[in-house]
């Protein structure tokens, strides 16, 4: 039990050289996570791309079927109207 208790005195040079690391590892974590903000925003992004090229393309289709069923209908009208006029119509 004969320890000697030491306290070291803590001059301002070596306080403030604390203080300094201490701001300079909270100024550095938030650029950590900055750059794993924008690795997320790159997915978001490509995510969103998909997506919209995927609506696009559902778009496209519904718009290809709309523009067949519409031209298979004008059909059918046209030949249901040959039958009714006995079909023959003098085209003018």
């Amino acid at each position: 039990m004969s320890e000697k208790i030491t306290s070291e005195v803590i001059s301002r040079r070596s306080a403030l050289s604390f203080l300094r690391l201490a701001a300079l590892s909270l100024v550095a974590t938030p650029a950590v996570l900055a750059v794993s903000d924008a690795e997320a925003q790159q997915t978001g992004t490509e995510r969103r791309q998909e997506r919209r090229a995927e609506r696009t393309e559902r778009r496209q289709e519904r718009r290809t079927g709309r523009t067949e069923r519409r031209a298979e209908r004008r059909e059918g009208r046209g030949k249901r109207r040959e039958e009714r006029r006995g079909g023959t119509e003098e085209k003018k």
